[in-house]
């Protein structure tokens, strides 16, 4: 079990990575690297990082129950996804199905089913 955690968390930090570089043009050293003590993220990126979270994997956070400790590096933030996910990689979103909206962390493209609608 406790491998598939790990796993599972791996997963997730990595489609976490994509918005960094694609949605805030920065990269971010580490898993554990403090996203905000370090300045990495602003206090806009960081709204933009929610509202990501929520797009990307349906993470929704309601502002009282926001715990900024959850949200200070890659490994936190992807353990929350993951344990509001169930844990399991599978029961998260995917990232693009069939005749619906292709969806990368920040960009969505449309299939040609979607187009004919």
């Amino acid at each position: 079990m406790k491998n598939r955690n790990l796993s599972t968390t791996i997963t997730i930090i990595e489609r976490l990575g994509t918005p960094f570089t694609e949605r805030f043009h920065i990269g971010v050293p580490s898993a554990d690297t403090d996203l905000l003590e370090t300045g990495i993220l602003d206090s806009f990126q960081f709204v933009e990082l929610l509202f990501q979270l929520e797009q990307h994997f349906g993470l929704r956070v309601r502002i009282d129950d926001i715990d900024i400790e959850d949200l200070r590096t890659l490994e936190r933030i992807a353990r929350l996804v993951a344990a509001n996910a169930g844990g399991a990689a599978g029961d998260l979103p995917a990232q693009a199905s069939s005749g619906t909206a292709l969806r990368s962390f920040g960009h969505e493209t449309q299939d040609a089913g979607d187009l004919e609608r």
